[in-house]
């Protein structure tokens, strides 16, 4: 039997599909649809080629491409579920980038939502919030009271192991509680996987004839260094001009806690930030500049404990015109008198 080829458009709705329903809740799907888009988008983690997906048949019945095109099938019908369900989502196509592969995310697909675009801003997974690529965080998002509990269980046990490693006893009186306790902890350290920027800035934007600059600035953050597991914290500073959208105050502090309440490194935590205001409200620019000292510089290798590090994030007009990012950089700098 012959190789099959899928077209181009047929390959770009079977590998948005599983991204793009980041977007949706269980009350935004009935039980039925959402079951069978969980299920397509779980049976086409397939690694494939930007172009076409190509299943060979074996001599022993050719039963790869027939669930590849039964793949195909679900998942066409998942994307026009999503279309319907959530028409702000927009799926762009996947396009080569030089040397192999497709300018889209991890799984091979952009996903950008919220009208009104995203002034030429797209990164990988942008409007579905999640980490990069985090695949477990939408089991999070989506599981039960039940899973959480199970969840939750699973993670004391690994703690109670843990101890065991390093030569403690788990049953001594002040440890018997520990591995509970340390799984909450860590659940409530990366609670950022159970929320999504788009949820907490879709309620608070508001049109607004104002074209100079807003800052908020000096906002805490505690994040998690994904090499170590061991704290980060500091603050950033979130800046942008607006483009007849302003959004509440509240909700650019929200989007840094949210990014910052994951497992994360300090360059991807300013420009996670930075894409979720410009994709929520499409400013003219934004910028974002995070200060943090890292305890696994402070704590263990170099063991340096003044040592901090500072990133920035420039979109837009902030990263063309250098009189408007010297503007930022000074009035961050200010100090704050109350």
């Amino acid at each position: 039997m012959a190789d099959r080829k899928i077209s181009a458009d047929e390959l770009d709705r079977v590998r948005s599909s599983s991204p793009a329903k980041a977007r949706l809740s269980r009350d935004d799907l009935d039980e039925e649809k959402h079951a069978s888009l969980m299920a397509a988008a779980d049976a086409l983690k397939i690694s494939t080629g930007p172009a076409s997906l190509t299943s060979s048949s074996s001599t022993s019945g050719g039963g790869g491409g027939a669930a590849a095109a039964a793949a195909a099938t679900a998942a066409t019908a998942a994307a026009t579920t999503l279309s319907e369900r959530a028409p702000n989502t927009r799926v762009s196509s996947l396009s080569p980038r030089p040397g192999g592969g497709s300018s889209g995310s991890d799984d091979g697909s952009v996903v950008s939502g919220l009208k009104g675009g995203n002034n030429g801003v797209e990164s990988r997974r942008g409007s579905t919030g999640l980490s990069w690529p985090s695949v477990g965080a939408q089991e999070r998002l989506f599981e039960s009271p039940e899973d959480k509990e199970k969840r939750l269980e699973r993670a004391a046990a690994a703690v109670k192991e843990l101890l065991e490693c390093i030569g403690e006893d788990p049953q001594r009186e002040g440890l018997l509680k520990t591995p509970m306790r340390m799984a909450k902890a860590l659940m409530f350290f990366t609670k950022g996987y159970q929320e999504l920027p788009e949820e907490i800035m879709n309620n608070a934007v508001f049109a607004e004839d104002h074209e100079e600059m807003v800052i908020v600035k000096d906002i805490g953050v505690f994040s998690l260094c994904e090499h170590h597991m061991v704290p980060f914290m500091g603050k950033v500073h979130i800046g942008y001009i607006p483009n007849g959208k302003v959004v509440g105050l509240s909700k650019i502090a929200r989007v840094a806690e949210i990014y910052s309440r994951r497992l994360q490194v300090q360059e991807r935590l300013t420009k996670q930030i930075a894409v979720a205001i410009q994709e929520s409200i499409n400013p003219q620019g934004v910028a974002v500049v995070c200060e943090a000292q890292h305890m696994c510089m402070v704590m263990r290798g170099v063991q340096k404990s003044h040592s901090s590090t500072v990133t920035s994030s420039m979109l837009g007009v902030f990263r063309d015109d250098p009189k408007t990012r010297e503007e930022f950089l000074a009035l961050i700098a200010r100090p704050t008198v109350f």
